[in-house]
């Protein structure tokens, strides 16, 4: 495919994706079925919006884009070794990812009160939408790069694929660090302080950061791959208004 019909197909299937989720959204039985699947130490009541509004937008949201990302490395025509490499890096994100934010518990998986109950309201179809087009647009490094014909691999992406390598193990080592110090009930009220999270309050973050701008760089080797670079701004951002951080 093209890239222009490979963008038309991305943003319509993220437009189906996010519709069916607010829909889904909108039903206890479905609901319900991912909540008997949480951890017990952080099921919510079953029932109609039983996943707090961010996770709802967050899951999603990361699903979309490591499978838009995955669609574009299976479909695109560019050279195969580097349709895997990107394909790869960013479906192994997304799906470890997805797995931490829905069943993880505290901070950085389900959110919950005390009792139990749940904390947030539940997001209008438009933030739904508008999910759907950021997750498209941060698909867009694995878009460009799978439509690069060129059959060898640059120095850059190579060095691209080295720093994702280190971003990759840095996070995934932080979240459980973090799961671990969160299990402990002697935690509860405390900030986390070992392990990488010594060094920074916001370890997650740092990595997931250096993971994207390696996807930026990896883009940056193939025609328009300067827009990538936005990607990780996006990323950012939404990381800030999510408000990641480490107190229990």
């Amino acid at each position: 495919m093209t890239l222009l019909t490979l963008a038309a197909l991305g943003w319509l299937l993220a437009s189906i994706a996010m519709a069916s989720v607010w829909a889904w959204q909108q039903f206890p039985a479905g609901n319900r079925i991912l909540t008997t699947m949480a951890p017990e130490s952080g099921v919510l009541p079953a029932g109609r919006g039983s996943y707090p509004g961010s996770v709802l937008l967050d899951a999603p949201w990361t699903a979309l884009v490591a499978g838009l990302a995955i669609l574009d490395a299976n479909a695109g025509g560019g050279a195969w070794a580097r349709r895997s490499a990107i394909g790869w890096m960013m479906g192994s994100w997304g799906a470890r990812l997805v797995v931490q934010r829905l069943y993880a518990p505290g901070p950085a998986g389900i959110s919950h009160r005390d009792d139990g109950a749940q904390t947030e309201p539940l997001p209008s179809f438009q933030a739904f939408q508008a999910t759907a087009a950021s997750a498209f647009f941060c698909s867009l490094p694995a878009l460009i790069a799978s439509v690069n014909p060129d059959p060898n691999l640059s120095t850059l992406e190579l060095a691209a694929c080295a720093l994702w390598m280190a971003g990759f193990a840095g996070e995934t080592t932080a979240d459980r660090q973090l799961l671990r110090f969160n299990s402990n009930p002697a935690n509860v009220g405390l900030v986390c302080r070992t392990g990488l999270w010594r060094y920074s309050n916001n370890a997650t973050a740092v990595f997931e950061g250096i993971m994207w701008i390696a996807y930026a760089l990896f883009a940056f080797a193939s025609p328009f791959g300067w827009i990538a670079f936005a990607c990780p701004a996006v990323v950012a951002s939404r990381n800030q208004r999510r408000g990641w951080h480490v107190s229990c």
